[in-house]
């Protein structure tokens, strides 16, 4: 909005040119969406609490106990930052910048539904997993047909550290990258259980993905740096930003001791935008790397289910996802979330590298 406001008029005041620039937009997008979660936050709370959307908390974690009632579906405060943010510094006329606005609402949609069963049904477990793995394989049809279908997008897969090696899948590169969406959802869902370990590695990512993306659209660097050239995508480093600041706004509320959580509307969300800028920046693979938490996490569960069915009852891990087996272990969690951020702060770090290690 104030970029279709403004810079028409750089061309009788030259100071507006500045609005044409990404990189200034991304960074007072972020600063908007920090602002108004932040001033909003306190109210949003108060409101959770006021309609009793109070967390339940499993007891099988004795310290978990205290933050029963905790109120949730916090990402509802993040959505509303986001999209207010996006609105405001987005060139509205971009097509990858709706098709992700589309993909984080959609999610966020099933997540809150998800949330309000379990909020209104004390102990309810909310949607099953298979509705709700059926409507991330939706929206990620959706998003990837539109995507695959622009003539400037590719279907070829980039390896990381091997510039020669780009297999194009074709119409496989579809069922792919639902995939890809998908897992990426379920697995920071998966994360979001200690307070502040989700969110924080969320926005690490998060900024990570958004040098990509300007990488992507802008046609010397991604000539020089030797990546997939995307005319337009750099516009989505708006999203990016809006999502950092979302994402240390929430932080301001969600570090331990939390004062709300996120709830399935923030985790699946966040965590399945996060997967779909992977796709739009040709980094699906540098995914595993920079989300290395979330895929061990997920990791972590799969390997659990799959080892207690197989052995009839034993367990690889005291509990799963990972982070509740450190905690029965006796680290405290505040020193568990800590070390979880610097771990993604290295992988973020490794997964840069892959921009000039090919």
């Amino acid at each position: 909005m104030i970029y279709h406001l403004l810079y028409p008029l750089s061309e009788y005041a030259g100071f507006f040119n500045v609005i044409g620039y990404i990189t200034f937009r991304s960074i007072y997008a972020l600063l908007t969406a920090l602002l108004i979660s932040i001033i909003l936050g306190p109210i949003f709370i108060s409101w959770l609490e006021k309609l009793r959307c109070g967390q339940h908390i499993q007891e099988d974690v004795e310290t978990h106990r205290k933050k029963q009632g905790t109120p949730t579906m916090g990402g509802v405060l993040i959505v509303i930052a986001m999209l207010s943010s996006v609105l405001l510094w987005g060139d509205l006329t971009n097509i990858y910048l709706w098709v992700t606005v589309f993909v984080f609402l959609s999610l966020a949609l099933l997540g809150f539904v998800d949330d309000f069963y379990k909020v209104v049904k004390a102990r309810n477990k909310g949607l099953s997993a298979k509705s709700k793995f059926l409507v991330q394989i939706i929206v990620g049809s959706i998003a990837m047909t539109v995507l695959i279908y622009m003539p400037e997008y590719s279907t070829k897969l980039y390896v990381p550290f091997f510039k020669w090696l780009q297999p194009d899948l074709g119409w496989f590169y579809l069922p792919f990258a639902i995939l890809v969406i998908a897992g990426a959802s379920n697995a920071v869902n998966l994360t979001d259980g200690l307070d502040g370990l989700a969110i924080g590695p969320v926005v690490i990512v998060a900024a990570c993905f958004a040098l990509f993306i300007y990488v992507a659209g802008h046609i010397k660097l991604a000539e020089y740096l030797q990546v997939a050239y995307i005319p337009g995508v750099g516009e989505v480093s708006i999203f990016c930003g809006a999502l950092i600041g979302a994402g240390l706004g929430f932080l301001w509320f969600n570090a331990y001791p939390a004062q709300v959580f996120m709830g399935d509307v923030g985790s699946l969300s966040l965590g399945g935008t996060l997967g779909f800028l992977s796709i739009l920046s040709k980094q699906e693979l540098v995914l595993i790397i920079v989300g290395g938490l979330f895929v061990v996490e997920a990791l972590s569960v799969i390997l659990q289910v799959g080892y207690f069915k197989m052995s009839k009852g034993r367990r690889i891990f005291q509990m799963a996802p990972i982070h509740h087996h450190f905690e029965l272990k006796g680290l405290p969690e505040s020193k568990i979330i800590v070390r979880f951020w610097i771990l993604s702060i290295i992988l973020a770090m490794l997964a840069l590298s892959t921009l000039k290690l090919r």
